[in-house]
């Protein structure tokens, strides 16, 4: 149902690697991606970042809070999302996010362009530099695998370049706590992800599920060392419902579970509309944007009552 792509065959056989993620695109919406070449010991050390930030008191991450700097960035609070908008029941999960690095005198970040902000970092020794070279390396994968996607849909395989120079994309520390055990307790709520394609590293543990169309839910399988990607809702809308992005949860884990995930969004003035060669347009135009906010806007639980 989900199968393992070898990112280094893209190299000798790209026509071959271009038609089996396009398969796997087309059906299920996710694949496990090995030989990806971000190196082990970055990611270890990714990891490890995250838990020192996530084992900080809870008043020093509270200064970090993402519900108060409206730029998607920082630390997300136990309880504070719900990405199952059929059911009021909040995830299990704090997350800690970054985005495209920014200085506070940036023009963009001057003209207040939609996302344009600085990060907002803890004061950890290294936390900043491990967080941006992981991003950095993450970044290029994405991208890189955006040509076997523009080949796959009979296009150059460099058409979505220019649309991911500076893109709207979030690095988020996952953090699930064990299972407490309360009625319908859920990591992470039933969803579809927003952006054009999302690739997540987990420490082994259990949870991840997906439902394919017309199916049930299905355990992702875990392949060490390999990245779980997957087509999110602004890659189905700009190929014309040519892939899918399927739905996902996250089971409470019996254990602590820790993941990174990479969700790259387009650039915020890219126009996300049917792509050559996929038909009649079925969604008007949007700016990448203009469809982060509508989608994040639905998310967030608004700030607790003082």
């Amino acid at each position: 149902m989900i199968p393992i792509l070898d990112w280094q065959s893209f190299r000798s056989d790209p026509a071959g690697f271009a038609a089996d993620l396009g398969v796997a695109c087309r059906e299920t919406g996710f694949f496990l991606l090995k030989g990806h070449g971000v190196p082990e010991a970055l990611i270890a050390e990714t990891f490890a970042a995250g838990d020192t930030f996530f084992a900080l008191p809870e008043p020093e991450k509270a200064r970090l809070d993402i519900r108060a700097n409206g730029s998607n960035r920082g630390w997300a609070r136990l309880g504070s999302e719900n990405l199952d908008d059929t059911t009021d029941q909040v995830d299990q999960k704090e997350a800690f996010n970054v985005g495209w690095d920014l200085a506070a005198d940036d023009p963009r970040v001057i003209a207040g362009e939609p996302f344009r902000a600085p990060n907002i970092w803890p004061d950890l020794p290294g936390f900043r530099d491990t967080m941006l070279t992981y991003f950095a390396a993450v970044h290029a994968l994405g991208v890189a695998l955006h040509r076997a996607i523009a080949r796959d849909l009979g296009l150059d395989e460099r058409h979505f370049e220019a649309a991911f120079d500076a893109p709207l994309a979030t690095l988020r520390l996952l953090r699930y706590p064990p299972a407490r055990g309360a009625a319908g307790e859920i990591g992470a709520g039933a969803h579809s992800d927003y952006g054009s394609i999302t690739l997540l590293m987990t420490d082994g543990e259990p949870g991840l599920q997906v439902r394919p169309r017309g199916g049930d839910w299905i355990d992702v399988p875990h392949t060490p060392g390999a990245y779980t990607v997957n087509i999110g809702d602004c890659l189905m809308r700009w190929s014309n419902d040519t892939y899918v992005s399927t739905p996902h949860r996250v089971r409470p884990p019996a254990r602590l579970r820790r993941s990174i995930a990479f969700f790259l969004d387009p650039n915020p003035d890219a126009v996300i509309a049917a792509l050559p060669g996929t038909g009649a347009a079925k969604y008007p135009p949007v700016t990448g944007a203009d469809y982060l906010r509508a989608r994040l806007d639905a998310t967030y639980q608004p700030e607790p009552a003082p």
